[in-house]
Protein backbone atom coordinates (compact mmCIF):
# COMPACT_ATOMS: atom_id res chain seq x y z
CA UNK A 1 0.00 0.00 0.00
CA UNK A 2 1.54 3.30 -1.08
CA UNK A 3 1.68 6.22 1.29
CA UNK A 4 0.45 9.72 0.66
CA UNK A 5 3.14 12.15 1.78
CA UNK A 6 2.77 15.93 2.09
CA UNK A 7 6.02 17.90 1.82
CA UNK A 8 5.95 21.48 3.06
CA UNK A 9 8.69 23.30 1.17
CA UNK A 10 9.64 23.21 -2.50
CA UNK A 11 13.37 23.97 -2.33
CA UNK A 12 15.99 21.44 -3.32
CA UNK A 13 15.44 19.36 -0.17
CA UNK A 14 11.68 19.25 -0.73
CA UNK A 15 11.95 18.38 -4.42
CA UNK A 16 14.57 15.70 -3.84
CA UNK A 17 12.45 14.20 -1.07
CA UNK A 18 9.52 14.18 -3.50
CA UNK A 19 11.69 12.52 -6.14
CA UNK A 20 12.81 9.58 -4.01
CA UNK A 21 9.37 9.07 -2.48
CA UNK A 22 7.75 9.19 -5.92
CA UNK A 23 10.29 6.69 -7.27
CA UNK A 24 9.36 4.39 -4.38
CA UNK A 25 5.67 4.50 -5.36
CA UNK A 26 4.33 7.09 -2.91
CA UNK A 27 1.70 9.69 -3.73
CA UNK A 28 3.33 13.06 -3.04
CA UNK A 29 1.99 16.58 -2.60
CA UNK A 30 4.37 19.55 -2.35
CA UNK A 31 3.16 22.79 -0.73
CA UNK A 32 5.10 26.03 -1.03
CA UNK A 33 4.30 29.66 -0.33
CA UNK A 34 6.08 30.73 -3.55
CA UNK A 35 5.84 29.80 -7.22
CA UNK A 36 9.16 27.85 -7.03
CA UNK A 37 10.78 30.18 -9.54
CA UNK A 38 13.06 31.94 -7.07
CA UNK A 39 14.54 31.58 -3.60
CA UNK A 40 17.77 30.23 -2.14
CA UNK A 41 17.58 26.96 -4.08
CA UNK A 42 17.68 28.93 -7.32
CA UNK A 43 20.09 31.59 -6.15
CA UNK A 44 23.17 29.92 -4.66
CA UNK A 45 26.75 29.09 -5.65
CA UNK A 46 25.79 25.69 -7.08
CA UNK A 47 28.62 23.82 -5.34
CA UNK A 48 28.38 20.09 -4.71
CA UNK A 49 31.24 20.01 -2.30
CA UNK A 50 32.46 17.22 -0.01
CA UNK A 51 35.23 19.73 0.82
CA UNK A 52 32.73 21.56 3.06
CA UNK A 53 32.84 18.87 5.75
CA UNK A 54 33.60 21.31 8.58
CA UNK A 55 30.49 22.65 10.37
CA UNK A 56 29.94 26.39 10.59
CA UNK A 57 30.50 26.40 14.37
CA UNK A 58 34.30 26.13 14.30
CA UNK A 59 36.65 27.18 17.11
CA UNK A 60 37.87 30.74 16.55
CA UNK A 61 34.85 31.84 14.54
CA UNK A 62 33.45 33.74 17.54
CA UNK A 63 36.63 35.82 17.84
CA UNK A 64 36.67 36.53 14.11
CA UNK A 65 32.95 37.20 14.11
CA UNK A 66 33.27 39.78 16.87
CA UNK A 67 35.72 41.70 14.68
CA UNK A 68 33.32 41.58 11.75
CA UNK A 69 29.87 41.62 13.27
CA UNK A 70 29.29 45.40 13.50
CA UNK A 71 30.80 46.15 10.09
CA UNK A 72 27.86 45.96 7.69
CA UNK A 73 30.15 45.33 4.70
CA UNK A 74 32.15 42.49 6.31
CA UNK A 75 31.80 38.82 5.26
CA UNK A 76 29.86 38.18 8.51
CA UNK A 77 27.43 40.73 9.91
CA UNK A 78 24.92 40.69 12.75
CA UNK A 79 22.37 43.47 12.66
CA UNK A 80 22.49 45.14 16.12
CA UNK A 81 18.86 44.36 16.87
CA UNK A 82 18.77 41.39 19.22
CA UNK A 83 15.72 39.32 20.17
CA UNK A 84 15.16 36.28 22.36
CA UNK A 85 15.29 33.86 19.43
CA UNK A 86 18.63 35.19 18.16
CA UNK A 87 20.13 35.31 21.66
CA UNK A 88 19.14 31.67 22.31
CA UNK A 89 20.67 30.69 19.00
CA UNK A 90 23.89 32.64 19.64
CA UNK A 91 24.30 31.02 23.06
CA UNK A 92 23.88 27.53 21.57
CA UNK A 93 26.23 28.49 18.73
CA UNK A 94 28.89 29.59 21.21
CA UNK A 95 28.52 26.30 23.10
CA UNK A 96 28.95 24.36 19.85
CA UNK A 97 32.22 26.06 18.84
CA UNK A 98 34.51 23.44 20.38
CA UNK A 99 37.26 21.36 18.81
CA UNK A 100 35.81 18.19 20.35
CA UNK A 101 32.37 18.68 18.78
CA UNK A 102 33.74 19.74 15.39
CA UNK A 103 36.06 16.70 15.26
CA UNK A 104 33.09 14.50 16.17
CA UNK A 105 30.80 15.98 13.51
CA UNK A 106 33.21 16.29 10.58
CA UNK A 107 33.17 12.58 9.59
CA UNK A 108 29.37 12.55 9.71
CA UNK A 109 29.09 15.64 7.53
CA UNK A 110 31.67 14.19 5.14
CA UNK A 111 29.61 11.00 4.79
CA UNK A 112 26.43 12.93 4.08
CA UNK A 113 28.21 15.19 1.56
CA UNK A 114 29.65 12.19 -0.27
CA UNK A 115 26.33 10.32 -0.25
CA UNK A 116 24.60 13.37 -1.68
CA UNK A 117 27.23 14.03 -4.32
CA UNK A 118 26.93 10.45 -5.57
CA UNK A 119 23.16 10.85 -5.86
CA UNK A 120 23.59 14.22 -7.60
CA UNK A 121 25.84 12.57 -10.16
CA UNK A 122 23.27 9.79 -10.71
CA UNK A 123 20.55 12.39 -11.23
CA UNK A 124 22.75 14.20 -13.76
CA UNK A 125 22.77 11.01 -15.83
CA UNK A 126 19.00 10.46 -15.56
CA UNK A 127 17.46 10.26 -19.02
CA UNK A 128 14.70 12.74 -18.15
CA UNK A 129 16.84 15.30 -16.31
CA UNK A 130 19.04 17.43 -18.55
CA UNK A 131 20.72 19.94 -16.25
CA UNK A 132 24.18 21.51 -16.20
CA UNK A 133 26.65 19.49 -14.10
CA UNK A 134 30.47 19.64 -14.17
CA UNK A 135 33.40 18.05 -12.31
CA UNK A 136 36.05 20.75 -12.21
CA UNK A 137 36.88 20.73 -8.51
CA UNK A 138 36.99 23.77 -6.25
CA UNK A 139 39.78 26.29 -5.66
CA UNK A 140 40.27 28.06 -2.34
CA UNK A 141 42.22 31.18 -3.34
CA UNK A 142 44.23 33.16 -0.77
CA UNK A 143 45.92 36.56 -0.82
CA UNK A 144 47.40 36.48 2.69
CA UNK A 145 49.68 34.07 4.54
CA UNK A 146 47.23 33.82 7.43
CA UNK A 147 44.37 32.71 5.18
CA UNK A 148 46.62 30.25 3.35
CA UNK A 149 47.75 28.66 6.62
CA UNK A 150 44.12 28.20 7.63
CA UNK A 151 43.33 26.52 4.32
CA UNK A 152 46.40 24.27 4.62
CA UNK A 153 45.07 23.16 8.01
CA UNK A 154 41.79 22.25 6.28
CA UNK A 155 43.80 20.44 3.59
CA UNK A 156 45.49 18.26 6.21
CA UNK A 157 42.16 17.47 7.83
CA UNK A 158 40.59 16.74 4.44
CA UNK A 159 43.30 14.28 3.49
CA UNK A 160 43.01 12.60 6.91
CA UNK A 161 39.28 12.14 6.24
CA UNK A 162 39.86 10.84 2.71
CA UNK A 163 38.27 13.85 1.00
CA UNK A 164 41.31 14.67 -1.13
CA UNK A 165 43.01 18.05 -1.44
CA UNK A 166 46.30 19.53 -2.61
CA UNK A 167 48.17 22.79 -2.21
CA UNK A 168 48.20 25.15 -5.18
CA UNK A 169 51.10 27.48 -5.99
CA UNK A 170 50.89 30.65 -8.13
CA UNK A 171 52.49 28.75 -11.01
CA UNK A 172 49.69 26.15 -10.79
CA UNK A 173 47.09 28.89 -11.07
CA UNK A 174 48.44 29.90 -14.47
CA UNK A 175 47.86 26.34 -15.66
CA UNK A 176 44.41 26.03 -14.08
CA UNK A 177 43.22 29.45 -15.23
CA UNK A 178 45.18 30.13 -18.46
CA UNK A 179 42.72 32.71 -19.81
CA UNK A 180 42.33 35.03 -16.84
CA UNK A 181 44.78 36.66 -14.44
CA UNK A 182 44.48 35.55 -10.79
CA UNK A 183 46.04 37.58 -7.98
CA UNK A 184 46.68 35.05 -5.19
CA UNK A 185 49.69 33.77 -3.29
CA UNK A 186 48.32 30.25 -3.57
CA UNK A 187 45.55 28.14 -2.18
CA UNK A 188 44.07 24.69 -1.88
CA UNK A 189 42.37 22.64 -4.60
CA UNK A 190 39.68 20.04 -3.97
CA UNK A 191 39.63 17.97 -7.18
CA UNK A 192 36.59 15.90 -6.19
CA UNK A 193 34.14 18.78 -5.83
CA UNK A 194 31.52 19.33 -8.53
CA UNK A 195 29.24 22.22 -9.51
CA UNK A 196 25.96 22.87 -11.31
CA UNK A 197 23.51 25.58 -12.33
CA UNK A 198 20.77 25.55 -9.67
CA UNK A 199 17.92 26.95 -11.78
CA UNK A 200 18.55 24.27 -14.43
CA UNK A 201 18.19 21.52 -11.84
CA UNK A 202 15.17 22.99 -10.09
CA UNK A 203 13.27 23.55 -13.33
CA UNK A 204 14.04 20.08 -14.68
CA UNK A 205 13.21 18.36 -11.39
CA UNK A 206 9.85 20.11 -10.98
CA UNK A 207 8.86 19.24 -14.55
CA UNK A 208 9.83 15.61 -14.01
CA UNK A 209 7.86 15.37 -10.76
CA UNK A 210 4.75 16.91 -12.32
CA UNK A 211 4.98 14.47 -15.23
CA UNK A 212 5.16 11.61 -12.76
CA UNK A 213 2.13 12.57 -10.71
CA UNK A 214 3.46 14.76 -7.92
CA UNK A 215 0.91 17.46 -7.05
CA UNK A 216 2.06 21.01 -6.38
CA UNK A 217 0.09 23.51 -4.31
CA UNK A 218 1.92 26.79 -4.84
CA UNK A 219 1.58 30.35 -3.59
CA UNK A 220 -0.15 29.06 -0.47
CA UNK A 221 1.17 28.92 3.08
CA UNK A 222 0.41 26.24 5.63
CA UNK A 223 -1.72 28.02 8.24
CA UNK A 224 -2.20 25.25 10.81
CA UNK A 225 -2.27 21.52 11.47
CA UNK A 226 -5.08 19.15 12.33
CA UNK A 227 -3.83 16.87 15.11
CA UNK A 228 -5.07 13.68 16.72
CA UNK A 229 -3.04 12.30 19.61
CA UNK A 230 0.57 11.97 18.38
CA UNK A 231 -0.40 12.08 14.71
CA UNK A 232 -0.89 14.83 12.18
CA UNK A 233 -4.06 14.14 10.24
CA UNK A 234 -3.94 17.06 7.81
CA UNK A 235 -2.54 20.49 7.07
CA UNK A 236 -4.54 23.57 6.21
CA UNK A 237 -3.60 26.21 3.69
CA UNK A 238 -5.57 29.35 2.92
CA UNK A 239 -7.88 27.34 0.64
CA UNK A 240 -7.35 23.63 1.30
CA UNK A 241 -7.31 20.91 3.92
CA UNK A 242 -4.87 18.21 2.80
CA UNK A 243 -4.89 14.83 4.51
CA UNK A 244 -1.94 12.45 4.29
CA UNK A 245 -0.21 9.52 5.95
CA UNK A 246 3.10 11.32 6.52
CA UNK A 247 4.25 14.93 6.61
CA UNK A 248 7.66 16.46 5.89
CA UNK A 249 8.68 19.95 7.00
CA UNK A 250 11.40 21.06 4.60
CA UNK A 251 10.65 24.77 4.48
CA UNK A 252 14.14 26.12 5.14
CA UNK A 253 14.31 28.78 7.84
CA UNK A 254 10.50 29.00 7.93
CA UNK A 255 10.44 25.44 9.31
CA UNK A 256 10.94 26.74 12.86
CA UNK A 257 7.78 28.88 12.64
CA UNK A 258 5.75 25.92 11.38
CA UNK A 259 7.06 23.56 14.03
CA UNK A 260 6.31 26.10 16.75
CA UNK A 261 2.62 25.49 16.02
CA UNK A 262 3.27 21.88 17.03
CA UNK A 263 5.04 23.03 20.22
CA UNK A 264 8.36 21.88 18.81
CA UNK A 265 11.25 24.28 19.38
CA UNK A 266 13.90 24.29 16.66
CA UNK A 267 16.85 26.66 17.06
CA UNK A 268 17.16 28.12 13.58
CA UNK A 269 18.25 31.47 12.19
CA UNK A 270 18.07 32.85 8.64
CA UNK A 271 21.56 33.59 7.29
CA UNK A 272 21.10 36.04 4.44
CA UNK A 273 23.46 35.65 1.49
CA UNK A 274 23.75 37.82 -1.63
CA UNK A 275 24.51 36.92 -5.24
CA UNK A 276 24.55 38.38 -8.74
CA UNK A 277 25.65 37.26 -12.21
CA UNK A 278 27.66 38.39 -15.18
CA UNK A 279 26.61 37.15 -18.62
CA UNK A 280 29.81 38.45 -20.19
CA UNK A 281 32.61 36.07 -21.19
CA UNK A 282 34.96 36.30 -18.21
CA UNK A 283 37.16 33.27 -19.02
CA UNK A 284 36.94 31.88 -15.47
CA UNK A 285 36.84 28.10 -15.77
CA UNK A 286 37.29 26.72 -12.24
CA UNK A 287 34.81 27.32 -9.40
CA UNK A 288 36.61 29.23 -6.65
CA UNK A 289 36.16 30.69 -3.21
CA UNK A 290 37.98 33.94 -2.51
CA UNK A 291 38.92 33.04 1.03
CA UNK A 292 39.47 36.38 2.75
CA UNK A 293 36.23 37.79 1.34
CA UNK A 294 34.21 34.56 1.69
CA UNK A 295 33.05 35.05 -1.89
CA UNK A 296 32.12 32.22 -4.27
CA UNK A 297 32.78 32.39 -8.01
CA UNK A 298 30.99 29.80 -10.16
CA UNK A 299 30.99 29.45 -13.97
CA UNK A 300 27.43 28.32 -14.71
CA UNK A 301 25.34 27.59 -17.77
CA UNK A 302 25.53 30.88 -19.70
CA UNK A 303 26.84 33.14 -16.92
CA UNK A 304 29.23 33.44 -13.99
CA UNK A 305 27.71 33.77 -10.54
CA UNK A 306 29.27 35.65 -7.63
CA UNK A 307 27.86 34.89 -4.19
CA UNK A 308 28.74 35.38 -0.57
CA UNK A 309 28.47 37.03 2.83
CA UNK A 310 26.61 35.88 5.93
CA UNK A 311 24.13 38.26 7.51
CA UNK A 312 22.10 37.60 10.64
CA UNK A 313 19.30 40.13 10.41
CA UNK A 314 16.22 37.96 10.77
CA UNK A 315 13.90 38.06 7.78
CA UNK A 316 14.99 41.58 6.96
CA UNK A 317 14.38 42.23 3.26
CA UNK A 318 16.80 45.12 2.84
CA UNK A 319 19.40 44.82 0.08
CA UNK A 320 22.52 46.27 1.67
CA UNK A 321 24.43 47.77 -1.23
CA UNK A 322 27.74 47.88 0.63
CA UNK A 323 27.62 44.10 1.05
CA UNK A 324 26.93 43.62 -2.64
CA UNK A 325 29.74 46.02 -3.51
CA UNK A 326 32.08 44.07 -1.20
CA UNK A 327 31.47 40.96 -3.31
CA UNK A 328 32.20 42.91 -6.50
CA UNK A 329 35.35 44.42 -5.02
CA UNK A 330 36.62 41.01 -3.94
CA UNK A 331 36.17 39.65 -7.48
CA UNK A 332 38.12 42.60 -8.91
CA UNK A 333 40.90 42.15 -6.36
CA UNK A 334 41.40 38.47 -7.12
CA UNK A 335 40.78 38.79 -10.88
CA UNK A 336 42.42 42.16 -11.73
CA UNK A 337 41.45 41.96 -15.41
CA UNK A 338 37.74 41.80 -14.52
CA UNK A 339 35.59 44.82 -13.72
CA UNK A 340 32.13 44.27 -12.26
CA UNK A 341 29.58 46.68 -13.71
CA UNK A 342 27.03 48.68 -11.75
CA UNK A 343 24.25 47.03 -13.75
CA UNK A 344 25.43 43.56 -12.73
CA UNK A 345 25.47 44.51 -9.05
CA UNK A 346 22.13 46.28 -9.40
CA UNK A 347 20.55 42.95 -10.32
CA UNK A 348 21.73 41.30 -7.07
CA UNK A 349 19.34 39.31 -4.94
CA UNK A 350 19.47 37.38 -1.69
CA UNK A 351 18.36 34.17 -0.05
CA UNK A 352 18.03 32.88 3.50
CA UNK A 353 20.14 29.88 4.52
CA UNK A 354 18.69 28.00 7.50
CA UNK A 355 21.36 27.91 10.22
CA UNK A 356 21.43 25.48 13.13
CA UNK A 357 23.69 26.38 16.09
CA UNK A 358 26.14 23.49 15.55
CA UNK A 359 26.23 23.71 11.75
CA UNK A 360 24.59 20.30 11.33
CA UNK A 361 21.25 19.87 9.55
CA UNK A 362 18.10 18.75 11.33
CA UNK A 363 17.07 15.46 9.70
CA UNK A 364 14.77 13.03 11.46
CA UNK A 365 11.51 12.38 13.26
CA UNK A 366 10.76 14.49 16.35
CA UNK A 367 9.78 12.39 19.35
CA UNK A 368 6.26 13.76 19.74
CA UNK A 369 4.83 12.88 16.33
CA UNK A 370 4.94 9.47 14.64
CA UNK A 371 4.23 10.69 11.12
CA UNK A 372 6.31 13.90 11.01
CA UNK A 373 9.80 14.20 9.51
CA UNK A 374 11.97 17.32 9.64
CA UNK A 375 14.57 18.32 7.05
CA UNK A 376 16.14 21.76 7.44
CA UNK A 377 19.16 23.61 8.89
CA UNK A 378 21.55 22.88 6.01
CA UNK A 379 23.31 26.26 6.27
CA UNK A 380 25.63 27.07 3.33
CA UNK A 381 25.66 23.52 1.93
CA UNK A 382 21.96 22.98 1.33
CA UNK A 383 22.61 22.61 -2.38
CA UNK A 384 25.24 19.95 -1.78
CA UNK A 385 23.06 18.02 0.66
CA UNK A 386 19.74 18.20 -1.21
CA UNK A 387 19.69 14.77 -2.88
CA UNK A 388 21.24 13.03 0.13
CA UNK A 389 18.67 14.51 2.47
CA UNK A 390 15.86 13.61 0.09
CA UNK A 391 17.04 10.01 0.02
CA UNK A 392 17.22 9.87 3.82
CA UNK A 393 13.71 11.32 4.14
CA UNK A 394 12.35 8.60 1.87
CA UNK A 395 14.16 5.93 3.89
CA UNK A 396 12.75 7.25 7.17
CA UNK A 397 9.19 7.40 5.87
CA UNK A 398 9.40 3.94 4.32
CA UNK A 399 10.97 2.47 7.49
CA UNK A 400 14.17 1.49 5.70
CA UNK A 401 17.71 1.41 7.04
CA UNK A 402 19.14 4.87 6.46
CA UNK A 403 22.17 5.32 4.20
CA UNK A 404 24.09 7.15 6.95
CA UNK A 405 23.84 7.40 10.73
CA UNK A 406 21.23 10.06 11.51
CA UNK A 407 21.87 10.45 15.23
CA UNK A 408 24.04 13.62 14.79
CA UNK A 409 21.17 15.27 12.90
CA UNK A 410 18.25 14.49 15.21
CA UNK A 411 15.82 17.42 15.59
CA UNK A 412 15.63 16.89 19.36
CA UNK A 413 19.39 17.00 19.99
CA UNK A 414 20.64 19.15 22.83
CA UNK A 415 23.01 22.13 22.54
Amino acid sequence: MSKHVVIVGGGIVGLCSAFFLCEAGCDVTVIDKSDLKSGTSHFNAGYICPSHFTPLSTPGIIKQGLKWMLNSSSPFYIQPKFNASLLSWLWAFKSSCTTKLVNKNEPHLRDLCQLSQGLFEELSQHSALAFHYEKKGLLMLCQTAQALEHELHTLRRANALGVGAKEILPTDLKTMEPNVAVDAIGGVYFPNDHHSTPSDFMTQMKQYLETNGVQFILNEEVTHFNLKSNQIESVYTSSKNIKADDFVIAAGTWSAKLLKQLKLKLLLQPGKGYAFESKRILNISTPSILVEAKTAVTPMNGYTRFAGTMELSGFDTKLRQNRIQAIGSAVEQFYPEITISKDEMAAANYGYRPLSPDGMPYIGKPKNFQNLTVATGHAMIGWTLGPGTGKLISELILDQKTSVDLSPYHPNRKF
